[in-house]
């Protein structure tokens, strides 16, 4: 006897998410699907303080035992309809499970389509592999052709990986991690140039901890992505704070003190206080432009020492809470 139901074309591991919008110009989240091991949660939109006529969607990215199994594989689809706002968030890190051997790689892909206008916030918490684990990942964000008034999406993307559990006497202990981040801008014609490409592959080459003896004693690391009109404050913030940082052991010499906050305005002040929290911290920065983007990467002793610092950062300068919420930072809480 045939089944009356319709068969599903769904494959495991499979999503979509599609941030439409409705006539007038309501932002709606029209498709929020999902196949084990993948799961998504979206709670009620929310209106920003500022901004009482922006609706922002938030929706958390899940798996059902809060990782990875060897094999298992990840690919979601978003679509973000022009002007829409959406934070993607996790609840936890995602762990990556042992795997048998490297041939047995878990893997996740997202494919992001942005219409002129709209923003995707994604600020996940760090990815955290296991001991013998084998994973890679690839994001990709499609930026469609401009409006009129020449305005494209929006991004505001966090990538960041951690040495696993230290507690369990891990550290850098998989067998194998890549990640891939994408950003193209589509043209009229149909085709796709390609803005910015970062690439992180880090594979002990079969020889145990030589992952390890690479990292320097730093237990985390990541990649801050940040891209169009909505963001370009926040890219500035991060360009000009890495330009004044001291090159020069620890002497200001734009403000002739050994410190560098005395008789000095109060944004100086708090960026000597904060550079000095990073150094006590450990933590190492860098940010570049590059074609419209700005790319920050940093690493830190610890997952805690990089979230308080990235956390510091963002709502020092609070872009990301004025144009998404608090809620955006909740990875950094």
């Amino acid at each position: 006897m045939s089944s009356p139901f319709k068969i599903t074309t769904s494959q495991p591991g499979n999503g979509s998410i599609h941030l439409g919008l409705l006539p007038p110009s309501t932002p709606r989240l029209k498709t929020s699907s999902y196949q084990y091991p993948l799961k998504l949660v979206s709670p009620s939109p929310s209106h920003l303080p500022d901004e009482a006529q922006t609706l922002v969607h938030t929706v958390y990215l899940l798996t059902y035992g809060g990782g990875l199994v060897a094999g298992d594989a990840i690919d979601l689809h978003v679509t973000l309809d022009a002007t829409t706002r959406l934070v993607l968030l996790t609840q936890g890190s995602t762990k990556l499970f042992r795997s048998p051997g490297r041939d047995v790689v878990s893997k996740q892909s997202m494919n992001v389509s942005l219409a002129p206008g709209s923003a995707l916030c994604y600020l996940p918490d760090p990815v955290q592999p296991f001991e013998q684990s084998c994973f890679e990942q690839q994001q990709s964000y499609t930026l469609l052709p401009s409006d009129s008034n020449g305005l494209t999406g929006n991004l505001c993307v966090l990538d960041w990986v951690c040495n696993g559990r230290p507690a369990n006497g891990e550290n850098w202990s998989f067998l194998r991690y890549g990640s891939r981040n994408e950003i193209y801008l589509a043209q009229p014609s149909g085709k796709r140039r390609l803005l910015l490409r970062d690439n992180m592959l880090m594979d002990d080459g079969g020889v145990t901890n030589s992952i390890k003896s690479r990292m320097d004693g730093q237990g985390v690391i990541g990649t801050l992505i940040l891209h169009g009109a909505l963001l370009t404050k926040l890219g500035h913030f991060f360009m000009d704070e890495f330009k004044l940082l001291p090159r020069i052991g620890g002497r200001k010499w734009d403000s002739g003190s050994e410190s560098g906050d005395e008789d000095v305005d109060e944004a100086t002040q708090r960026r000597a206080v904060r550079q000095r929290e990073e150094t006590a911290a450990g933590v190492l920065w860098s940010a570049a432009a590059v074609r419209d983007c700005v790319v920050v990467k940093f690493a830190a002793p610890s997952v805690e020492a990089g979230r308080s610092w990235l956390r510091v950062m963002l709502m020092e300068e609070g872009s990301v809470a004025r144009l998404f919420g608090e809620k955006a930072l909740l990875c950094l809480r």
